[in-house]
């Protein structure tokens, strides 16, 4: 018997594993926020209930992106005095709050009367996303959590009945042909009662169990957005905390979903981003170049003038919604968080929804530890959620994607909004449940289709370059390892993502880590793989699904600061 990376079973030493009551897979919202509830639980029920907590990144935090603002219900629910502790990166209350759509050259700003209640962001806070979870993983520690950074979950673990019974972390130290070098070292097997998966979008594990138990089966197509964020120092005159503007329209065209944020944080510091739905159809197109002219428009560019950009990355988000969200759980263990699918679209707001999620799959395996069982499935979790909050915000919003991605800009945002408030104020929609149609991948024309886009270059002042802008985001890799992307068929990639698609990943990748090398007879594939920032975009938009993502060593990827 040989493992994926071609090394024979035989020859490598057994792994050593250490057993646990739950087992988490992901240091972000959702992970830690079930932590944390399992030891309240459990210290409220006096039972003692072990708890380790798996991350992928060199810290916790290190891999964390989002825009962010947050409703903080579910921070509330977890932590009710946050609010009292002065270590609580929480502080920037929202002040102001603007709408606006972009033509090429002008705005024009919606009254805030005509968007749904749900729209509006009074009582939620600016923040990092980051930083939050460093905090919620000091809380998670004083409680008796451990929480283990640098540890990236590669493989899943079986009993013979085929419950989940844990993970095991990748083996260290093997070279780019798969073997050993003198540095290597074995992996840990992370053996629990329940397993929770809170991978973030798009995770390795959460593909392989949704394939394995069909969870899949009765949602609708899972549906993404890449959103590609940057935190830049403006002038102290330009800088006002609390605003946040959300933009839609330009530089996209209207077949083209997505829109812009801008949040004014602390010490002059303002979040910058555009999400680009991922069923667009011009292979062509780029996102990072579309974020890039963004900033350039005659409303925007202004406020950098003169600023520094501090920080740089990008995360796909998933935007199905409440008809795309799989089962949630399976024989020992249970996804939460954006492994799920747990992010309210038009809101641009998904913490609450994740943090919501670790919350009560907590509930539901305490009560499962306490009886004494272990390895099956959480049914209350699942047939809960639905019905919760979680299941009440995304069901409000069910329709504003697929109404945008079948109607275009104008009378898809329309009706869009007009459906949220008749659910917001009758509880009912006309339209009842749409689907979404297309994966996002089956959703791309050939290039034969459309027209080539002119992107002007960037003057290294407010638009930027891939590679310095990858050096921002810190992602640091191993170099001499097995590539994490894998490429399934070399030859398909070539007929068909090149020549049929013109080599679109390219400029789907916001990391500059696909090129083809047109140099010697016949085009060649280049993985440039220390550039991922761990987007995932290229697992999702490749037109054949021929690429991938798979976990590297622990520890690599991108060294988020405060994102």
């Amino acid at each position: 018997m040989t493992e994926s990376n071609g090394t024979e079973v035989s020859e490598l030493p057994e792994r050593e594993s250490m057993e646990f009551d739950v087992v988490i897979v992901g240091a972000g919202p959702a992970g830690l926020s079930a932590a944390i509830r399992i030891k309240q639980q459990a210290a409220e029920k006096n039972e003692d209930i072990s708890v380790v907590v798996l991350e992928k990144g060199s810290e916790v935090g290190a891999h964390i992106l989002s825009g962010a603002v947050i409703d903080p219900v579910a921070l509330s629910r977890l932590i009710p005095d946050w609010k009292e502790d002065e270590s609580c990166p929480v502080k920037v209350a929202v002040k102001k709050d603007k709408f606006r759509l972009l033509g090429p050259a002008g705005a024009i700003g919606l009254p805030g009367f005509i968007m749904p209640p749900l729209m509006h962001n009074h009582g939620n806070y600016i923040i990092s996303l980051g930083n939050l979870c460093r905090w919620l993983a000091e809380k998670a520690e004083e409680m008796g959590v451990e929480v283990y950074p640098g540890f990236a979950a590669a493989e899943l673990l079986y009993d013979d009945k085929g419950a989940l019974r844990g993970v095991a972390t990748g083996d260290m130290g093997l070279g780019k042909d798969g073997q050993p070098k003198d540095t290597y070292m074995r992996g840990m097997e992370l053996l629990g009662k329940y397993t929770f998966i809170s991978e973030g979008v798009r995770g390795s594990l959460a593909k392989q169990l949704i394939a394995k138990y069909a969870l899949d089966n009765d949602c609708d197509v899972p549906k993404f957005g890449l959103g590609i964020k940057e935190i830049w120092e403006v002038d102290p005159a330009k800088h006002q905390e609390g605003l946040i503007e959300h933009t839609f329209g330009w530089p996209l065209d209207s077949s083209t979903g997505g829109g812009s944020f801008l949040y004014h944080m602390e010490d002059n510091q303002v979040a910058v981003g555009l999400v680009v739905y991922l069923n667009y159809k011009n292979p062509y197109l780029s996102p990072f170049e579309e974020f890039q002219r963004f900033k350039t428009h005659p409303t925007v560019q202004p406020l950098f003038e003169g600023g520094k950009r501090l920080s740089y990355g990008a995360r796909c988000i998933a935007e199905g919604g409440y008809q795309s969200v799989p089962r949630l759980t399976f024989p020992g263990g249970a996804l939460i968080g954006c492994a799920a699918g747990f992010v309210n679209v038009p809101r641009i707001k998904g913490i609450h929804n994740a943090m919501d999620s670790g919350i009560f799959a907590a509930n539901a395996v305490v009560n499962a530890l306490i009886e004494g069982r272990a390895n099956d499935e959480l049914v209350t979790f699942e047939e809960s959620w639905r019905k919760g909050p979680i299941g009440k915000d995304l069901f409000k919003v069910r329709n504003v994607k697929p109404l945008w991605a079948k109607l275009g800009l104008f009378l898809g945002v329309g009706l869009g909004g007009l459906d949220m408030w008749t659910n917001t104020l009758f509880g009912f929609s006309f339209f009842g449940t749409l689907a979404h149609g297309k994966t996002d991948a089956k959703a791309t024309l050939p290039s034969a289709q459309c027209k080539p886009i002119d992107y002007p270059k960037p003057d290294g002042a407010i638009t930027f370059d891939r590679l310095s802008s990858v050096y921002l985001s810190g992602a640091n890799h191993e170099e001499d390892q097995p590539c994490h992307l894998v490429v399934a068929d070399e030859a398909l990639q070539k007929s068909s993502e090149h020549d049929v698609y013109a080599g679109l990943s390219q400029r789907f990748c916001p990391a500059a880590v696909y090129e083809w090398d047109e140099s010697g007879d016949e085009p060649s594939y280049v993985i440039n793989a220390a550039n991922c920032v761990h987007c995932k975009t290229c697992d999702i938009k490749d037109p054949n699904g021929n690429i991938t993502w798979t976990v590297p060593e622990g520890g690599g990827g991108p060294t988020y600061p405060n994102m």
